[in-house]
Order: C-alpha cells, then structure tokens, then sequence
C-alpha cells in the first residue's frame, strides 16, 4: 500500500457555512486522480461532516469504482454508544450508508481512558471481532487520543487490535499532552502497524509562520509546507498509511505528486524540523486547533469554537484586516460569541488536543469583543 491515505472528514464543500454541502463533483475529481496515481485507502467515520460523509463517499467512489480497487476504512463511534444494541444499529447503518458489504478496516473511534471504559462496558472489541468473523469487517482496530500510557493498557489487554491510528505530526512529537513520540513508541513495542490522522495537524503546519518557511525553502524551494509535515510521519518505519484530509483537488495533486515515488526525509531534514521549525511556531502563538469539531455538538451555548480560533490565528498572522471582524460579527449572528461560555468544560472534555478551550475562548473574546 502507498503511503497516503484520503482522509474524508474535510472534503470540499459547496458552501463553507455547511459542512453537510459536500462538493461531490470535485471529490469525484479528486478520488479519480488518488486512484490513478496508484493510492487506495479511503477513511471516513459515522460523525464526520455532520453524519453526511458515509453517505457522500458512497456517491462519489462506492458507485463508481469496483471494490477491489479501494480500501475503505470507517468507525464505531464509541462516545455515542449507550447499550449493546446500539452497535450493531449502527454498523448495519455504516454499510448501507456507504453502500459497502464490508469494510476493509474498522476502527473503535477516538479512544482515551474515558472511552475504553465504554469499551469494556459494552465489549466493543468483541463485536467488532465478531464483524470480522462474519466477513463483515477485514481489519480491527481504533483511533487514539490520550497518553502513551493510556494507549499501553488498551493494547495490552486487546492484542487482538491489528493496528492503531495515531494523531502524529512534528508539532506533537514532543508536546507533553498529544505525545506523539512515545504514543508510537508504544505502538511498536506492541508490533502494531501506525495509521497517521492530523499529520499537518488540522492545517497549522500546512500554512507556516514566514520565519519558518524561510528555513525550509532553504533546503528545498519547491516542497509546500504541508509536504514537509507528511513526509516527515511517512518517514517512520511502522507507519502504515498518512491520512491527509484534503479540501480541495489542488491540495491532492500536491500530496500526491511527491508522495507517489515517496523518498523517506533524512536526519538532517528531520532535525530541522523538531528544532527550528517548531521554535517559529511556538514563538507564534498560535491557537493548536485542528478543527476536529468534536467540541461544537454538546456546547449549551452553541459556539462555532473552531472557527472562532481560526479567526484568532488569522489575527495573530495578519493584524487588523477588517476582513477578521466581517467575518467575526456573520458568526456571531448564527452562533453564540466567544464571550457567551458559560465555563462548563464540556469542549475540553471532548478534545483531542487538550486544550485550554475556556482560556482561549477569553483571549478570542478580548480580541473580537472589544
């Protein structure tokens, strides 16, 4: 299997105001030119693209292409599920959405300490070993979001799991709550082979501070900023596949170009990166929001977080375009402000990320809200 990965939860949209208006017609371009350049893995999730995803992959690869030349990959989502009957309700809804009789992979989706306890409630694993035994299912496995640790206790008591997708990207490697480094170091140890989600990390490191880009075109003029941040995590030894979630067919030409005849980065390269390039950012001040959304459905006041805190880095990167506060105040008719929360946690307890949300929302409020 090639190295990148279609990764569907930001597919292009007809309207950026609704992520449910998917723009089949482009993915449809998209998902041709992935398959022509020889690129065959597909991941999607119950959740993503408010419930729409499943069903528009169905439109734009399922019905058009034979099944032997894509693998599809997609998810339980484990922090919906209240009682056993619930799994197999939404498995059966999985497969009829995306018009598949299988799955190649399927994953427990976004486990940490809090939703393996759900797992082991409901004996998740179990059933999707039982879809696998069924035909159902070709390949188990589950997303992660939490500490090495946490990820060594799930994989001890489960070696059943084939593999592993892991939010790696050289932000993280060594960032103390993502732990990027030793959370693979922990997938090796148990011999499991790495699917990497967020390796440009929601579209930080695919639009870098100038300083930083000033570096690496110094080393080589003509890579983007987002090449570096794949090839980097595609230089790793037990990775499996780089999921790229890409929003437009200019960015699949990009990833797919150099990542056909994909060459690994050298230790220089490498080295450059975890050091100079992750000072920049740093330096920035940056909101490290990878706009995953999880933190938007359960918010009582209904705060459009992550666009709230694109907003924000837009400011930080291009100071007093009139243009942040247009876009501020449109929000803001359709969304609560950031100065509405109400402090109750639940975004913080929904993201991947860990991220101070409530600290930051105060800082886009001081900046927006003035």
């Amino acid at each position: 299997m090639k190295k990148l990965g279609f990764g569907l939860m930001r597919l292009p949209l007809l309207n950026e105001e609704d992520k449910k208006s998917i723009d089949k017609a482009q993915a449809c371009q998209m998902t041709d030119l992935f398959l022509e350049r020889g690129f065959t893995y597909f991941d999607t999730a119950y959740m993503y693209h408010e419930y729409e995803s499943e069903r528009a992959v169905k439109d734009f690869l399922v019905t058009r292409k034979d099944r032997d030349s894509y693998t599809l990959a997609s998810k339980l989502p484990v922090m919906q599920l209240k009682e056993k009957e619930d799994m197999e309700r939404i498995f059966n809804e999985q497969r009829e959405k995306c018009g598949v009789e299988y799955f190649d992979y399927y994953l427990l989706h976004a486990l940490n300490a809090e939703h393996y306890k759900t797992v082991k409630r409901l004996g998740c694993f179990e059933f999707a070993m039982q879809k696998k035994a069924e035909g159902k299912v070709k390949h188990v496995g589950f997303s992660f979001h939490d500490s090495a640790d946490v990820l060594d206790e799930i994989l001890t008591d489960h070696p059943e799991a084939e593999f592993v997708q892991l939010q790696l990207n050289y932000l993280d490697w060594e960032d103390a709550n993502v732990q990027s480094r030793k959370c693979y170091e922990t997938a090796v140890k148990h011999g499991k082979k790495v699917v990497v989600m967020e390796p440009v990390k929601g579209g930080t490191l695919a639009n870098l501070p100038a300083e930083a880009k000033e570096v690496l075109h110094g080393l080589h003029p003509d890579w983007s900023d987002a090449s570096w941040a794949i090839r980097f995590v595609a230089s790793l030894e037990n990775v499996m596949v780089v999921l790229s979630g890409m929003s437009n067919l200019q960015q699949m030409e990009d990833n797919s170009a150099y990542m056909e005849q994909f060459e690994p980065l050298t230790e220089e390269e490498k080295n450059v990166l975890l050091g100079q390039v992750v000072d920049i950012i740093h330096e920035a001040a940056k909101i490290p929001c990878t706009a995953c959304r999880y933190c938007v459905e359960g918010c009582p006041m209904s705060i459009a977080i992550p666009e709230y805190f694109a907003l924000y880095n837009a400011e930080i990167t291009d100071k007093g375009n009139p243009e942040h506060k247009e876009r501020f105040e449109a929000l803001a008719k359709e969304h609560g402000k950031p100065g509405d929360c109400v402090a109750c946690g639940q975004c913080e307890g929904a993201c991947p990320q860990h991220l101070p949300v409530i600290e930051w929302l105060k800082k886009a409020a001081e900046v927006f809200e003035k």
